[in-house]
């Protein structure tokens, strides 16, 4: 695991953003730190562990039924699930609960190809470049 924020003392779920938006969300599932999160219930969060159309990032444990301040809009620290450039959107989440690049989709308007476009799945952006599955980056979130 390598840390390309340059700031090894911040952990998974902490941000050095002056002016973050943080929400507070009931939990409907225990939450970890640092857990991208989906709604999975009507103001109701859970930890992504596949590919979900991520609100934000939790800044604090939650356990089910309590309240989960969860960062919506600012620069948060993040696990990476695998190689992630610089600049590229990104998404949540792998198994393991890991952030993920979101890759372009090819669209062929004159063909008879059919795709679907996922245009809520973006988190946010990628600010450092990873190479492997569990490097720390920051991201920021941003819909």
């Amino acid at each position: 695991m390598a840390d390309k924020t340059g700031k090894t003392w911040m952990a998974v779920g902490e941000t050095d953003d002056s002016e973050p938006v943080i929400e507070s969300y009931e939990a409907e599932a225990a939450v970890t730190k640092g857990d991208p999160v989906y709604l999975s219930s009507d103001d109701k969060v859970s930890p992504a562990a596949s590919a979900q159309d991520c609100i934000g990032i939790a800044v604090k444990d939650a356990a089910a039924g309590k309240p989960c301040p969860v960062l919506t809009k600012g620069r948060v620290k993040v696990k990476a699930g695998g190689a992630i450039t610089r600049g590229k959107a990104v998404y949540g989440a792998d198994a393991s609960k890991r952030i993920l690049a979101l890759t372009d989709q090819a669209v062929d308007e004159g063909g008879s190809a059919t795709y679907t476009v996922y245009y809520n799945r973006k988190l946010g952006t990628a600010l450092e470049s990873t190479t492997a599955a569990d490097d720390l980056l920051f991201i920021n979130v941003g819909k």
